[in-house]
């Protein structure tokens, strides 16, 4: 730590000394009231986005000049050269796109994160990386550009995305990567990131993403993640898995922007504009402005230039983490998820209660004044000085199991008493039950529920419920999913079937049976599978070209195709692993999930075959 910083730690640590003592009436930090921080970056009164959230007077506390945190940055990569960006981006990062179209730079994997762009036609590139990065961190008070939410803070480009996109597996190839945890690299950076912010998304969940980002959290990393730009409730990967945390879109006035989704699994909202308006009349698109490239001659050059959307939304929070960082490096995941939940670093929008969770924006707007002030009070071991509700998983997703499964219940804050008032599901979801553990809970309601569901006489679809738990430290909804039967209306005979086991790494076929039908139902039994991890899928090849899945072809997956779940396998038999093949409305693979995971459109009924393309 720096001089300064030390001189505040000291100085933070004899008020906690003093403070309780009989003799003392009371104390408190002798603050400086001064201006708030303004970067003399030129194009900086173009960022409205940063006053919306009170940085300018959280940059009085911290900065992270000093670069003491790390963001990786997992997208398109980023223009290594932007002059407003260079002396903030690390040479640790790396390029995980496989497909050499796809990556556009003439080889896969390798340790050159720098975009070349994501588009054959000159100029039609998006840079996107490139400017989420200036958000979170633009050289700032350089006299150059634009500023960042953090002046210092040193970035990790980590590439994924490329012409079309990316693929789940390139992504998360790159997560795991920058949290410093084994890869297809064949290596981990000097120094894993502290914060990783992903302003991507797109349907369908995979288990194995949420075991990999279950991973990353456990090192410690905090994750973000972009809610998604549909205007839609729908569930948007990876910003709702469980551990993640989910941002949403405003506008210059605080409202919901237009195209921000919005649901059970948003956290937090930020900034992402609205470049259709011009609300403050100064000449320019309300979006946010940050640091771009164009192509357009053929050659890169350094930009800038306005965006919108959940994407610009997420690197405010990821900034605003790692500004908490740079105070107190010791902030867990859980430490931050707790301080969303208790409102104690966000500005409550929907006037319903500051620890009060709503679909359009979470917890709250994130404030960036506030979150540094509460990351001074943790310093040497402080913490939130009432108590603060926290439930654990933050969401449960039953899939096709009947299986219950438990919440836990706790205190997160570092005072006072928590109390339970009310546990209550969605008074629409019969099927839904909860109930304390016998012993597990105590007289104020703290400690471990299970959950239960009951799937009779329900019709296959989703169904989706909350569970409200309501106390004095704060009300928090927990979402909960369950399926019953198949996605794709299954017929009495789905034809010949092929039943596959694949390898959810390697995406290779490592065993394949076939079936036909016996009054509505295929019987299958692997014997002498190795023990590890398989996705199960089934389907038929009316074509015989060695692919099932396929246009026309009938196609299903356990527990359905649209919520595939890692199979583990052990010494013991598995009899339990019923699903339903079908053909679905549009005749072929109508799962975007699995056609994301797949990164193309086919899978081999082959063993020892990748998926095809």
């Amino acid at each position: 730590a720096s001089g300064e910083m030390r001189a505040r730690l000291d100085t933070i640590r004899a008020l906690k000394r003093v403070h309780g003592r009989a003799d003392v009436q009371g104390v408190s930090l002798n603050y400086i009231r001064r201006p708030s921080a303004i970067p003399n970056d030129p194009s900086y009164p173009l960022q409205w986005n940063y006053p919306l959230v009170n940085l300018p007077q959280a940059w009085v506390v911290a900065t992270d000049a000093a670069g003491a945190v790390i963001v990786a940055v997992v997208d398109t990569g980023v223009f290594m050269a932007h002059p407003d960006l260079a002396a903030n981006l690390l040479t640790t990062g790396y390029d995980f796109i496989k497909d050499k179209t796809a990556a556009h730079d003439g080889d896969g994997i390798d340790p050159d994160p720098d975009d070349p762009g994501d588009a054959n036609t000159p100029g039609g590139s998006s840079f996107h990386g490139t400017h989420v990065a200036g958000i979170v961190a633009a050289a700032t008070n350089n006299t150059l550009g634009v500023a960042g939410v953090c002046w210092g803070t040193r970035i990790m480009p980590v590439r994924v995305l490329g012409i079309g996109g990316g693929t789940v597996y390139d992504v998360m190839q790159g997560v795991l990567y920058a949290a410093g945890l084994a890869n297809d690299s064949g290596t981990v950076p000097p120094k894993k990131a502290d914060v990783i912010n992903l302003s991507m998304g797109g349907g369908g969940y995979s288990s194995v993403e949420q075991q990999a980002f279950t991973a990353v959290r456990t090192q410690g990393v905090i994750v973000v993640a972009s809610a998604g730009n549909e205007h839609s409730s729908s569930l948007s990967y990876p910003a709702a898995y469980s551990g993640v945390v989910s941002v949403s879109a405003v506008d210059m006035n605080k409202k919901q922007a237009w195209y921000s989704n919005y649901g059970p699994t948003v956290d937090v909202a930020a900034p992402g504009g609205d470049s259709r308006v011009d609300l403050d009349g100064n000449g320019a698109p309300d979006g946010v402005y940050s640091t771009l490239a164009n192509d357009a001659s053929g050659t890169r050059l350094p930009t800038y230039g306005y965006y919108q959307g959940t994407s610009m939304a997420a690197p405010h929070v990821a900034g605003v983490a790692a500004l908490m960082k740079s105070i107190y490096p010791d902030l867990t995941p859980d430490q931050f998820d707790s301080l969303l939940a208790s409102g104690a670093i966000t500005e409550d929008l929907a006037a319903n209660g500051p620890a009060v969770r709503d679909d359009k924006y979470g917890y709250g707007l994130i404030d960036a004044l506030k979150a540094v002030q509460q990351a001074s009070s943790l310093v040497d071991g402080g913490g939130i000085a009432k108590p603060i509700l926290s439930v654990t998983p933050n969401q449960l997703d039953f899939g096709l199991t009947a299986t219950p499964q438990t919440v836990t219940v706790s205190n997160a804050g570092a005072a006072g008493t928590l109390t339970v008032q009310d546990v209550t599901p969605s008074p629409s979801a019969a099927w839904l039950t909860v109930a304390a553990v016998s012993g597990s809970v105590d007289t104020n309601g703290v400690g471990t529920y299970t959950i239960t569901v009951d799937r009779t006489d329900l019709v296959p679809a989703t169904y989706a419920a909350d569970i409200t738990f309501t106390s004095n430290g704060g009300t928090i909804i927990l979402p909960v999913v369950m399926v019953q039967g198949g996605q794709a209306a299954a017929f009495g005979n789905a034809g010949f079937q092929y039943i596959v086991l694949i390898d959810p790494l390697t995406k290779a076929t490592v065993d394949t049976l076939t079936a036909t039908n016996v009054q509505g139902v295929y019987t299958y039994s692997f014997a002498g599978v190795k023990p590890g991890d398989y996705y199960i899928l089934a389907g038929t090849d009316s074509d015989n070209d060695g692919l099932i899945c396929e246009t026309g072809e009938a196609c299903g997956g356990y527990p359905t195709v649209d919520l595939l779940q890692v199979l583990t396998v052990t010494d013991a038999n598995r009899d339990d692993l019923d699903f339903t093949t079908g053909f679905s409305a549009n005749m072929g693979l109508a799962t975007p999930a699995l056609v994301e995971w797949l990164g193309g459109s086919s899978i081999s009924r082959l063993p020892g075959k990748r998926v095809g393309r």
